[in-house]
């Protein structure tokens, strides 16, 4: 077993590395199925833009969180969400002032004003610390992450292996959940890939008003080269 002095040291030395990846994506009340896409790109200034979209018919749903890699470690700089359709629209910002020690923006039309501490994330960049934390083998995935107006405890258990088939192959990935409250009605579970640097092949949600959705990988590249499974 890998102790977490040693998998921290291993963390810091997993770069970063640009992926484009796209998915098929379904929503239970929706009639059609859908795509999404999640990318990862490096800006000019060394920071990173990860993107997140899932659209589907009058559905759509889009995450950006723009980041940098600071020692070895993730830090937020920028994060806007927003959810459109099916009568629900919400909508997200953060700004993260690292030198202030202040995460401000709204959620929902209300004002954001939180203190920054060591680690922090926010809904988007805490899934690249998830995979970069698995690519380590680190086996605590607990994650300090800005959600709404608060921050949250967000914490992940690996139940398991398991063959996931997709449109590019089959893929050994590495099966995940989200631990919550047991009378949580929001449910979570991811699969990422173990020989593609744990590119996320497949997930499943819940939200709390009974929508669900699924995505599946269609297609990807992870620093240029295309991903293909068995």
């Amino acid at each position: 077993m890998i102790q977490p002095a040693q998998a921290d040291e291993l963390i810091n030395a997993v770069p970063l590395k640009p992926f484009d990846a796209s998915y098929t994506a379904d929503m239970r009340r929706v009639p059609v199925n859908g795509e999404a896409t999640q990318q990862l790109e490096q800006n000019a200034d060394g920071s990173w833009t990860l993107t997140f979209y899932a659209g589907m018919f009058v559905a759509r749903l889009t995450e950006t969180s723009q980041l940098q890699l600071d020692n070895g470690q993730l830090k937020p700089l920028s994060y806007h969400y927003e959810r459109s359709g099916l009568g629900r629209n919400r909508e997200t910002r953060q700004t993260f002032d690292w030198d202030a020690g202040k995460v401000t923006g709204t959620h929902r039309d209300d004002p954001v004003d939180l203190a920054t501490e060591d680690g922090l994330l926010d809904k988007a960049s805490y899934q690249m610390a998830l995979r970069r934390d698995l690519q380590a083998g680190k086996e605590e995935l607990h994650y300090r992450v800005v959600d709404g107006r608060s921050i949250d405890e967000y914490e992940f258990e690996v139940v398991g292996s398991k063959q996931v088939e997709t449109a590019v192959g089959e893929f050994a990935a590495v099966e995940v959940v989200r631990v919550r409250d047991p009378d949580a009605s929001r449910q979570t579970t991811l699969w990422f890939a173990k020989d593609w640097d744990y590119l996320l092949v497949r997930l499943s949600q819940t939200e709390s008003d009974g929508q669900r959705y699924q995505i599946m990988l269609k297609e990807a590249t992870i620093d240029g080269e295309e991903v293909r499974g068995q």
